[in-house]
């Protein structure tokens, strides 16, 4: 059944999560006036309500069944478990699952399901006008392709219900074809076939033989209305879909009329409704709060992953990597303090630098059902962005990455004039693509991919989305923008240091050289050196108030805590130094009065920085390259045969690629 169109479109400008779907957000008290609640009563509309839809590959969208304490309030059209499990049956398809989107427990016994030996899973759903949370899909999505993967071979079926099984149930199923169906823009889509979703040993994940397309979101939920008329019936959930997805929503498209069997809403909330006129006011009011808030380094971005899901993905990682188990901790490469001694480095291999941001760092993990970023703690935040691969003959994108792992850093830029703040994600460096690992290629090359495989066709689809009439995605509606970052010749570094650096729209707080042959490099990297000025060198300390009130600094040492005796620290503007305690705090030294001074909490850390690291901070504080110093040694650096041959080679490569580009 296809949606009705007409010009409407009132809630096109709504933000892909509405405010309502926080967790944690209280729902409005109702004065009711009701008669005393009977956990008995029918749902209102749930008598005349179909039973179920037809199957959606290994899903069958249906209504909740009632159990026996029901039967007095039934006279007939009685549909219990079991009755769902034989009609079922009889058309073909046996019953393995159950995933109940509910908001009580009333209306079965588990043991309906159970007894016919019918897995049970419960995803608590509000309902009425609040659109399931992310956490709630996510959730969803890997339930169901859990249950796919561990029955490749048997066709079993997954009953959603939530009370009439059509909102709730709707999005989910719809959230979960557009992650999984591989559609182009000109075919129509396949439904998911459960034996195209298999399980890789290699990389213990969910691996699909087939990746991701936009635009999905239109035909999924025409999919879903073919499946179970008349579909998704409440506008707020069309637009959060869309939303979600970062998809532009046609002008034209509105949700079909309420059923006539659905007259009041849904009862898991036991009050009144509030009329979407008034529901629509609240989600704008508590936007425009949303809009208005200041962005900070320590924000968190993206929705958690279900933790049955953490060790799978961070083992996909250390794979990436080549790193086999990995251990345990963030993988990422971790730059050495600049000193005297490591300072030769530059004059033994050649190196390019590139501007230190003070901002956040992340990996970010690309897969055909969505991006993921990584942070210090190792732990991922699932996000909504697209991630095309190169196009083929000047064509539309194919497909979209799967499995590719890249390391940046996010920076919240800020405008000088009008304030206006701005999320952008600096990549720099490319570790896989496409479940190809790339960490022994030489940097210059993976940072030549990066743009190639990955800035470009993002920038491409965005240019040809821009002119478009009706885009099929938003990308100005992604969480935060995507740069590659720029590396330079070391003969550009005093530019770097006074041009480039006052300039930025973010903080910086010194340079990073990078050997330009050097492969990836996990965890600490040797060769890989951050210079910082004077002032800003710093550790990561974890803080904590002893006894008698007495500040205690500890790192870490072969994995356990080592205090530092004889360490002391001091917060500046701060009363009550106990709000620091059990934080990892970031310190400088200051030389002249002997002690550490709290910079700042670091909110994106669990752990304090090692002893080692430690000591190569103090022994850059003690060398004190100071930006004098460092000017001077790269100018002799550069005049070097290692350097002056590859840096006019670099330079005729360069003005040859730009000599092309204008041809």
């Amino acid at each position: 059944m296809s949606y009705q169109m007409n010009g409407e479109n009132a809630r096109r400008d709504l933000k892909r999560k509405l405010p309502q779907m926080d967790r944690g957000h209280e729902p409005r008290t109702y004065n009711t006036n009701s008669t005393p609640y009977d956990r008995n009563a029918l749902p209102p509309g749930w008598l005349d309500c179909p039973a179920h839809g037809q199957e959606l590959g290994c899903i069958i969208p249906s209504k909740v069944p009632l159990g026996e304490s029901f039967n007095d309030y039934i006279p007939n059209k009685r549909y219990t478990p079991k009755q769902a499990i034989n009609q079922q049956r009889a058309l073909g398809r046996e019953l393995g699952l159950v995933i109940d989107l509910t908001n009580t427990t009333r209306y079965y016994q588990l043991s309906d399901w159970k007894k016919e030996g019918i897995g049970h899973v419960k995803i608590r759903c509000k309902g009425r006008d609040s659109v399931p949370d992310d956490e709630s899909v996510e959730k969803f999505c890997n339930e169901v392709l859990d249950f796919c993967s561990r029955r490749p071979n048997t066709k079993k079926y997954i009953l959603v219900h939530c009370t009439h099984g059509h909102n709730r149930t709707g999005y989910m199923i719809v959230s979960f074809l557009v992650r999984t169906e591989s559609i182009s823009v000109t075919e129509v889509s396949k439904t998911i076939n459960c034996s195209k979703v298999c399980f890789n040993s290699h990389f213990t994940l969910i691996t699909f033989m087939l990746c991701t397309f936009m635009p999905v979101t239109f035909q999924a939920i025409n999919k879903f209305a073919q499946a179970r008329p008349p579909g998704i019936y409440k506008q707020d959930y069309i637009d959060a879909l869309y939303m979600y997805f970062n998809e532009n929503k046609p002008e034209n498209l509105v949700c079909p009329q309420t059923p006539e069997w659905k007259s009041l809403p849904d009862p898991d909330y036991h009050g009144v409704s509030v009329s979407a006129t008034d529901n629509y006011t609240d989600i704008l009011n508590q936007e425009n709060i949303v809009r208005n808030e200041i962005m900070t380094n320590d924000d968190v971005l993206g929705d958690p992953i279900p933790s049955n899901q953490l060790r799978p993905m961070q083992e996909v990682c250390y794979q990436l990597l080549k790193m086999g188990k990995g251990g345990k901790g963030f993988p990422g490469s971790h730059p050495v303090s600049l000193n005297r001694e490591n300072l030769q480095l530059l004059r033994q291999r050649y190196y390019y630098a590139t501007w230190k941001a003070d901002g956040t760092r992340y990996m970010m993990l690309i897969t055909g059902d969505g991006c993921y970023l990584i942070d210090r703690k190792f732990l991922f935040q699932r996000i909504c962005m697209r991630f095309p691969c190169r196009y083929s003959n000047g064509g539309t994108p194919e497909r979209n990455h799967h499995y590719t792992l890249l390391d940046g850093e996010m920076i919240i830029d800020t405008d000088p004039h009008t304030h206006k703040q701005e999320r952008r994600y600096l990549i720099y460096d490319l570790i896989a693509i496409n479940q190809v690992s790339l960490t022994e290629m030489p940097f210059y090359e993976r940072w030549k991919l990066l743009e190639k495989e990955v800035i470009e066709p993002r920038n491409m689809e965005r240019e040809a989305l821009s002119k478009s009439i009706s885009p099929y995605y938003r990308y100005d509606l992604e969480p935060f923008g995507v740069r590659r970052k720029g590396f330079w010749l070391l003969s550009t570094v005093s530019k770097l240091l006074h041009k480039f650096i006052p300039q930025l729209s973010h903080s910086s707080d010194g340079l990073v050289f990078q050997g330009w042959d050097d492969p990836y490099v996990p965890r600490t990297h040797e060769g890989l050196l951050k210079w910082k000025y004077p002032e800003m060198n710093s550790v990561d300390f974890h803080f904590e108030v002893g006894a008698g009130d007495r500040p205690l600094l500890f790192l870490f040492e072969r994995g356990k805590r080592k205090l530092m005796e004889g360490n002391a620290v001091i917060f500046k503007d701060a009363t009550d130094i106990s709000a620091y305690s059990g934080r990892i705090i970031e310190c400088y030294w200051d030389a002249a009065e002997h002690h550490w001074v709290c910079m700042r909490i670091r909110a994106d850390k669990a752990t304090p920085n090692d002893i080692n690291t430690y000591r190569k901070v103090m022994r850059s504080i003690k060398d004190n390259i100071t930006e004098e110093v460092l000017l001077n040694e790269i100018s002799e650096i550069i005049r070097l045969p290692l350097y002056a041959d590859r840096i006019q080679r670099d330079i005729k490569a360069h003005q040859n690629m730009v000599s092309s580009r204008r041809k």
